[in-house]
């Protein structure tokens, strides 16, 4: 019964509620099952948003990246791109991919992310350089770029944030195994990511490398298609 919280999130994420609404009541409901007093459970609320307060602080940058959106930081980021010719959608999620990864390996999670870096920048620059050179993108074409660019900084961060030894889900490991009487090491856990993070890169790269490919087909077969209607007219 002590799990009833976990069936009630998942009901409430299913049905769509608010999932503050969701996570509060299946925090009561798990607090009351476990005969815990309310004022228990009220106070187990607290203490926790008073140790992890600090996780709230990037709401702060929101409002920012909104402004700087406002006042042309997409059309910006389309521009700079448009003028580099040798700019494709699939090489500038490379460069992002390679970059993302790199920084989670050494810690920086937190230089990237869909808030701070795909909505803004990374997708506009990706969408940017296929105008350039296509002249013409369909909304449906812009969308798979922007698929592309929010799975870039997702898989990036993954594997790359693996390799580092202070990451979370390395010392979670290396609990686990302390619990059972398991001799680990964090730091060959670690190092044992970096053939993982690299197969990574590597397919990813093949992936956005097909993405261009499948571009140039696509947007050609449109523009073909057009001209012809164009001669025919």
């Amino acid at each position: 019964m002590v799990l009833i919280g976990v069936a009630i999130v998942i009901i409430g994420f299913i049905i769509r509620l608010n999932p503050l609404l969701v996570v509060t009541v299946a925090g009561l409901v798990t607090g009351l099952v476990a005969h815990q007093s309310l004022y228990e459970i009220i106070s187990q609320f607290g203490e926790a948003f008073t140790v992890n307060r600090y996780m709230a602080v990037f709401i702060a940058t929101l409002p920012v990246i909104g402004l700087l959106e406002r006042f042309g930081l997409r059309e910006q980021a389309e521009s700079v791109v448009s003028k580099i010719k040798a700019a494709t959608a699939g090489r500038i999620l490379m460069l992002y991919f390679f970059i993302r990864e790199v920084a989670a390996a050494f810690g920086l999670t937190s230089i990237g992310g869909h808030a701070q870096m795909v909505c803004p920048l990374i997708a506009p620059m990706a969408e940017g350089a296929a105008e350039a050179k296509y002249k013409k993108v369909p909304e449906d074409v812009k969308e798979t770029i922007r698929a592309h660019a929010a799975a870039a900084d997702n898989i990036g961060v993954f594997f790359g944030e693996d390799v580092f030894v202070a990451v979370g889900a390395i010392l979670l490991m290396q609990g686990f195994f302390a619990q059972n009487h398991i001799t680990s090491d964090p730091l060959k856990m670690a190092l044992w990511a970096i053939p993982t993070a690299i197969c990574a890169l590597i397919v990813h790269f093949i992936r956005l490398f097909l993405l261009d490919r499948s571009l140039d087909r696509k947007l050609r077969n449109i523009d073909n298609a057009e001209v012809s209607k164009k001669k025919e007219a």
